[in-house]
Parts: structure tokens; C-alpha cells; sequence
């Protein structure tokens, strides 16, 4: 058994806190070791833990990666701003469910959201197009991406 201060809770905890936040949802080996260490928990009583719950199946980053696409692209979400947030969670790699989406279809998605939140025909000035354009950006998408859906809701 290692060793731990007298006010963090007994490392035996640890694995029973850990899978009752994966229960709820999937989260990144980073998301779960942070959640811990917030709950007072010490970092040398996580890493085993940890460990064995990779190990068991329990914890696996590429599953989480795979169903944070899916639920980032449902969002809204364009693909800068989804990597950007897997790197944020620590998945530091592109995950197959990102690489499998054609270009054509992040245009698609990005013309839906422009669409979604410009729905009234306004006058296209400069200032308009650049307003767009910032929401789509800051929604992750490509500037190939933003000048497509710019341009096709021109036609």
C-alpha cells in the first residue's frame, strides 16, 4: 500500500471514485487523473489506479476520442476546434472518427451552422460576411471551410 498524506482520502477510494465518473460518462486518462487530484486524492495513489483501469478496459483514450468527435460534430463544432479540445483533454493524436470526414462534408457542415445562426437574407456587406466569418471561425472551422459556406450562401 503506498503511502498518503493523513488528509487525503485513503487510495482504495480512488478506484471506486474513478469508475463512478466513467459510469456517467467516457473521459480522457488526463480528464480523470484531474478530477481525482480536485477530490483531494494523490497523484502517486492515482497512477496506479489508473493504470489497472486501462488495463480492465475501464479507461481507454481512443474510445473517448471517438465519441467526443461524434459529439462535437452533433454540436456544431468544425475540426480545429475539436482537436483543439481533445489536446486540451490530452488526446494528442487526429482520432479515426475526424479522419474518416471528408472535407466536403465539414463544408456542408459549415454552411448548416452559418445557416443556422444567419437564417434571415441580409445585405452581404463587407461587415456582414466578416461577422459570419468570425462565428465560424470561432465554431473551429477551416478558412476554406468559412469561404465556402460564405460563397454557397451567396448562390
Amino acid at each position: 500500500m503506498s503511502e498518503h498524506s493523513d488528509q487525503s482520502p485513503p487510495p482504495e477510494d480512488i478506484e471506486h471514485r474513478a469508475l463512478k465518473l466513467l459510469t456517467r460518462r467516457e473521459h480522457s486518462r488526463q480528464e480523470l487523473y484531474f478530477k481525482l487530484v480536485q477530490r483531494g486524492f494523490v497523484s502517486a495513489d492515482i497512477e496506479p489506479v489508473l493504470e489497472r483501469l486501462q488495463q480492465q478496459g475501464w479507461l481507454n483514450d481512443e474510445r473517448f476520442a471517438e465519441i467526443f468527435v461524434r459529439h462535437r460534430v452533433e454540436q456544431g463544432y468544425g475540426p480545429m476546434r475539436i482537436l483543439a479540445d481533445l489536446q486540451q483533454r490530452g488526446v494528442h493524436w487526429r482520432p479515426q472518427a475526424l479522419a474518416d470526414i471528408s472535407e466536403e462534408q465539414w463544408q456542408a457542415w459549415a454552411l448548416e451552422q452559418q445557416q443556422r445562426r444567419f437564417p434571415v437574407a441580409v445585405k452581404r456587406s463587407w461587415q456582414e460576411l466578416g461577422k459570419q466569418g468570425r462565428f465560424l471561425s470561432r465554431r473551429g472551422f477551416t478558412r476554406s471551410q468559412i469561404d465556402y459556406a460564405l460563397q454557397a450562401a451567396d448562390d
